[in-house]
């Protein structure tokens, strides 16, 4: 695919600070026949700032609150509490004025199969309030832009996954939004089409645009965002950039690797060895692998290899993996390790969040 180019002058700069702010951001649920059950909190007094022309992605498992939240920047559910404010727009107040400054593309590409890409981009622009003429114009310059002119006139039926997703991304920006909300954008995607979506998002902020983003793939936040919020429960349990969280949440592995006599005649003494120069309950991989979390780096390498020579243990290989968001993700959300929605946790964490 030719590397994807956004003119700079596809997406509006915002004028001020921050693009997007939340505070105090609640949602309930009723549960029940005729939703006369008892209410279900979805999102519990969120707070969150995106500073404009950042890529921001909320993280957190099934049921947390992501689709939630983006939904009510949205203006597709409206809040029961708290203010929502798009480039100072209040979207609680004003849901008609900010659906002129933002753009949203769902986990499904909210097209017609039956039209043609051009078609289907045009249809979009016009309902964005723009003259045919002018929506014509506007669908073939977002078609050149991502790279879909060889199909532009085709049906859409006809699409890869990629391009579709790539279609669908057009219609959110066709109208120069400030805010791109992008739910799951590459959901279902082979890696090269995940990375032709990554690559025209990074293009969108280049040239002014906001990205709030929910993803399921852990490396897509990783890759893409400057700042990250952990919700878990419909509340905040971690905001930061993607290395911070991983500093402070996240833990490096030492993996050793022994002869297969010498984890034999050793594993005991190895997995005692290991207790003593990690900071976690070490695990045994296999027959021949070890495995603890560390503090030290490099120096954890070292240390359990000179450890693992006074027992005679034969040692083939040691290596240090850096923390990752998986590791982050797990921390902050696993139910056994950190109950959901305790507020002593999120207090202590998120200084500029709660």
């Amino acid at each position: 695919m030719t590397p994807t180019s956004i003119t700079p002058t596809s997406i509006s700069p915002t004028s001020i600070s921050h693009a997007l702010v939340l505070r105090g951001v609640t949602k309930t649920f009723a549960s029940g026949p005729f939703g006369r059950g008892t209410r279900h909190t979805a999102v519990d007094h969120l707070d969150l700032t995106v500073p404009a022309g950042s890529i921001h992605a909320i993280l957190g498992p099934n049921g947390a609150g992501k689709t939630t939240t983006v939904s009510m920047v949205a203006t597709l559910l409206r809040a029961d509490s708290g203010e929502i404010l798009i480039d100072g727009v209040d979207a609680v107040a004003d849901p008609s004025a900010v659906r002129g400054l933002i753009g949203v593309s769902g986990q499904y590409a909210a097209v017609d199969g039956n039209l043609s890409g051009f078609e289907n981009l045009r249809m979009v622009a016009q309902l964005y309030g723009m003259s045919r003429r002018e929506a014509s114009a506007r669908a073939r310059e977002m078609i050149d832009e991502l790279d879909l002119t060889a199909a532009a006139d085709r049906p859409m039926r006809t699409y890869s996954g990629g391009m579709r997703r790539r279609l669908d991304l057009a219609g959110a920006i066709i109208n120069r939004p400030s805010l791109v909300i992008l739910d799951e954008p590459t959901t279902g995607l082979d890696p090269r089409g995940r990375r032709q979506i990554w690559r025209a998002i990074d293009e969108l902020t280049r040239t002014g645009a906001t990205i709030l983003l929910t993803t399921q793939y852990l490396e897509e936040a990783d890759e893409l965002a400057d700042d990250i919020t952990v919700v878990h429960g419909g509340a905040v349990h971690a905001r930061g950039t993607p290395e911070s969280l991983k500093r402070e949440f996240g833990d490096a592995c030492l993996t050793v690797e022994l002869t297969r006599t010498g984890a034999l005649r050793h594993a005991v003494d190895v997995m005692t060895t290991l207790a003593h120069v990690g900071s976690g309950n070490p695990e045994q991989l296999d027959e021949v692998r070890f495995r603890v979390q560390v503090d030290g780096g490099t120096r954890s390498a070292v240390a359990a290899v000179r450890a693992l020579d006074e027992i005679d243990a034969d040692v083939v290989d040691a290596s240090v993996t850096a923390p990752t968001l998986e590791n982050v993700f797990l921390a902050l959300t696993e139910p056994n390790e950190r109950a959901a929605g305790e507020p002593g946790d999120e207090t202590e964490r998120v200084d500029d969040v709660r």
